[in-house]
């Protein structure tokens, strides 16, 4: 048996990092986000940089890290939402944003998990989605061509996490995180729990151990939420 387990974020990205290197973090808003790990991309300065994710972070966390940096020479996302920064530096025109149905993102990301180079979605026909795309017919609807998408490195986020990388994700943190765990060359996932082998129920692993070449311990364990919201209980 490998043991994959790493003892810090510093160890479990060392010798993974390199300027232009298209990367893959999970989460959605701020659920389920690499708390750990991205602090270390920052801090270790690589540049140009294609990043995968839903969003990029939210203020003073997350992914916004590394736009703050200057990191970042594209995201290839699906929603921008009150990240001001984000949103000035697209029309700013200094970084590059591909946006993507968010559907059709997740399938890009499966996509290239499974190995699967291209496939036809309906959503995006006669919008700018679709500009530049080939577009064909199927049984009398027009459908547009999506390609897969791929990373150098994945990083994702677990709740469970045994030596050998079989994870667990826990609730609404699940969102990206086991399609992206497929999709990357190397993949790193950081746990809020390590558990012996033989703990995890073969029938519960999101994520087998097959697609996880490292994991850690998270350090950092904040789950922000961006906006809370909340009225009087009821008498």
């Amino acid at each position: 048996m490998v043991n994959k387990i790493y003892e810090t974020p510093t160890a479990a990205l060392d010798g993974l990092l390199f300027d232009g290197m298209t990367i893959m973090s999970g989460g959605f808003g701020l659920s389920g986000n690499p708390e750990s790990l991205i602090p270390e991309i920052s801090d270790a300065g690589v540049n140009g940089l294609t990043v995968i994710s839903n969003n990029c972070g939210a203020d003073g966390f997350g992914l916004w890290m590394l736009l703050a940096n200057g990191q970042i020479r594209k995201m290839i996302s699906s929603y921008v939402g009150e990240n001001k920064l984000f949103e000035k530096l697209y029309l700013e025109g200094t970084l590059e944003l591909e946006l993507n149905p968010q559907g059709t993102l997740a399938e890009r990301i499966r996509a290239g998990g499974a190995g699967i180079a291209a496939f036809y979605t309906k959503t995006g026909v006669g919008t700018v989605v679709a500009e530049g795309k080939p577009v064909e017919m199927f049984e009398g609807h027009e459908y547009v061509r999506e390609t897969w998408l791929r990373a150098d490195l994945s990083i994702v986020k677990a709740w469970k996490a045994d030596p050998s990388g079989n994870l667990v994700f826990r609730k609404t943190a699940r969102n990206f995180n086991p399609v992206m765990a497929t999709a990357g060359r190397v993949t790193v996932a950081e746990v809020e729990e390590m558990v012996p082998l033989g703990a995890l129920d073969p029938d519960h692993v999101h994520t087998p151990g097959i697609y996880v070449d490292r994991v850690v311990k998270t350090t950092i364990n904040e789950k922000r939420v961006e906006h809370r919201t909340t009225r009087p209980r009821p008498a």
